[in-house]
């Protein structure tokens, strides 16, 4: 696709994090944008952003696990706007659960919006992309769409499933000949609230000696390799160059890389890590140092000899 300007855009999970740093950076771009999330209040601060830059912006409050809704909101995107010549399926959620336990409900509520949502959203505008003349689907898997980790077996499975659907998809479009591609996405740690608005299952502490707390912190570390906003630009120059794969950040090019190098070894360094980490979850925590100090000191049980 060349350049972003007079084109537009549709954007899921568009209220914060990667989809609102896509939304104001092609709206800076001179792209109008249709943007839909579960909050509306995270949508009237992109709406608000991206109308700074003097393009058309539309809102539309969206569960993209609602097939009938997307498809609603694809019509109404074209109607309102006259065309459409993006779609970002870029709206997820994150569940850390042992693959054994998992609850039933948190299994079908991160299908349905992780891929059921990618497949709506897919489906329901492929017919104003192809009628636009230079389309493109842009599909956001994730880095644990190309490496599995443990407690992360429901969302792996759904970034699986993006990357193997959009793979098959950007194929048949090209058998085709149709005027759209496909990109899929796999963003490796990137400084968004997908941690702390996802769900945490106690069953994780056994693999990992995290609690909730403690998941939620050091997994909020991890992910603030890349920002937001950088992450945006990353795609978009992918989506600029026609990339079957956009791998976002360092750290996923580098895990790919290992992936790639290794094979199904990989695993053996993600066990190693993990191992390393439950362990340091679990050792005993020193209390501090000044409550140390005025400690009373252990008694032994050790006997002793009468030195008199």
């Amino acid at each position: 696709m060349n350049g972003f300007s007079g084109k537009v855009a549709a954007i899921t999970g568009a209220g914060s994090g990667m989809g609102r740093s896509l939304a104001v950076e092609l709206a800076r771009r001179g792209c109008e944008v249709a943007l839909a999330d579960v909050s509306e209040t995270g949508l009237a601060g992109t709406a608000a952003a991206c109308a700074q830059h003097g393009v058309r912006v539309s809102t539309r409050r969206l569960d993209v696990a609602d097939r009938d809704a997307v498809f609603a909101w694809a019509d109404f995107v074209r109607a309102e706007h006259g065309k459409v010549n993006l779609i970002f399926n870029n709206a997820g959620v994150s569940l850390a659960a042992s693959a054994e336990t998992a609850r039933i409900a948190d299994l079908e509520w991160i299908v349905g919006i992780n891929f059921w949502g990618v497949v709506h959203g897919t489906q329901a505008f492929l017919p104003h992309l192809r009628a636009s003349g230079d389309g493109h689907v842009v599909n956001t898997s994730s880095l644990f769409g190309l490496v599995a980790m443990p407690t992360q077996s429901a969302y792996n499975a759904t970034k699986f499933a993006v990357r193997g659907f959009t793979e098959a998809l950007r194929m048949e479009l090209e058998l085709d000949g149709a005027p759209v591609s496909a990109t899929c996405v796999h963003p490796g740690g990137v400084a968004t609230n997908i941690v702390d608005a996802g769900r945490v299952d106690t069953s994780i502490h056994a693999l990992t000696g995290q609690d909730e707390a403690t998941h939620r912190r050091q997994a909020n570390r991890l992910i603030n390799a890349t920002t937001a906003d950088d992450a945006a630009r990353q795609i978009l120059a992918g989506v600029e160059r026609n990339a079957r794969r956009v791998l976002v950040g360092a750290d996923a090019r580098r895990l790919d890389r290992i992936a790639r190098l290794l094979g199904a070894g990989y695993q053996w360094l993600m066990l190693r890590h993990v191992r390393r980490a439950r362990a340091r979850n679990l050792r005993p925590k020193e209390a501090p140092v000044g409550e140390r100090a005025h400690a009373p000191a252990a008694r032994s049980t050790t006997p002793t000899k009468d030195l008199a």
